[in-house]
């Protein structure tokens, strides 16, 4: 099962306002990087850290271009570095609507848009107002998103694409590949942005916002051999949730999971909300999941 740190939120206070959707990678140097919204700013932010508890400042890396009239603000990223060069997926926000820009940098901290106009944007019904949340892998040449599709407040339902450039992507014909079970008690009204990676015994965990309703987030887990069909939720969830009378009271939002093989744990950094107030925190599970844990 997982715990809280006992000294979360370990990141935000009211200076640097609201942060959200954070989105972990493990650096080659053995740092953590974690690339963040900010709300104050309506920007998309960077912080590192050694031991994933004390964070740096956070750094802009890509503001918002109101010129393009789609991204009024910009949120929810993620970002992998490929053949030396850092690549970002993120979400640009306007109008009552979502879409999903790309940009690239080569130190890491100043992206630069690669073209003005989304490379997502929703077509299907069942994406509605908005496209978000992108999570990419790059495996055998392919980049591979998920992303969250539906409301813009909150969306509904999780979708797939492929890329074999990142910036033009054929989405899956059979899409939505992962939608809310209201049987389930943690996700009776919606589900949200997800984390994907690789398993060596499970072929991919999904993590993932489950929505009880549309003010109570709790953090969930499904594997699939594939990563796009036959996901299996986990028998541990909810993860994560709302711990009341605390800086999480009223909902967990966006897990990001990182694997610390050395010392067999899982580490899961989320945003937490209660009233108006969203800060960073940090759970952990001693051990890996495995495949008894899934429905």
């Amino acid at each position: 099962m997982f715990r809280k740190y006992f000294g979360n939120p370990i990141f935000g206070d009211p200076e640097i306002g609201t942060l959200f959707d954070v989105y972990l990678t493990k650096q080659p140097d053995g740092m953590l990087r974690m690339d963040l919204s900010t709300r104050k700013n309506a920007s998309l932010s960077v912080s590192f850290s050694e031991d994933g508890i004390q964070w740096s400042a956070p750094r802009l890396t890509l503001a918002p271009d109101t010129s393009t009239g789609w991204e009024d603000i910009v949120n929810r990223n993620c970002v992998l570095k490929i053949d030396g060069l850092f690549k970002m997926w993120y979400t640009g926000q306007a109008h009552g609507n979502s879409y999903i820009g790309y940009a690239e940098s080569e130190n890491g901290l100043d992206f630069r848009r690669v073209r003005t106009a989304p490379v997502l944007f929703p077509e299907a019904p069942f994406e509605g107002q908005s496209v978000m949340n992108p999570c990419v892998l790059y495996e055998n040449g392919i980049y591979r998103m998920w992303y969250s599709a539906g409301e813009t407040y909150e969306p509904n339902v999780l979708c797939y694409a492929e890329s074999t450039d990142g910036v033009n992507w054929k989405k899956r014909s059979l899409n939505p590949v992962f939608v809310k079970n209201p049987e389930k008690e943690y996700e009776q009204d919606r589900i949200g942005g997800c984390q994907v990676l690789p398993h060596k015994d499970l072929g991919y965990l999904l993590f993932y916002i489950g929505y009880r309703d549309i003010h109570t987030a709790c953090i969930c887990c499904a594997s699939s051999r594939d990563g796009v069909a036959g996901f299996r939720r986990c028998r541990l969830n909810p993860l994560v949730s709302p711990s009341e009378g605390s800086w999480d009271a009223d909902a967990c939002y966006k897990p990001s999971a990182v694997y610390d093989e050395t010392r067999d744990e899982w580490r899961i950094w989320y945003n937490g909300r209660s009233c108006d107030t969203e800060y960073i925190g940090l759970a952990f599970m001693q051990g890996d999941f495995a495949k008894d844990d899934f429905e």
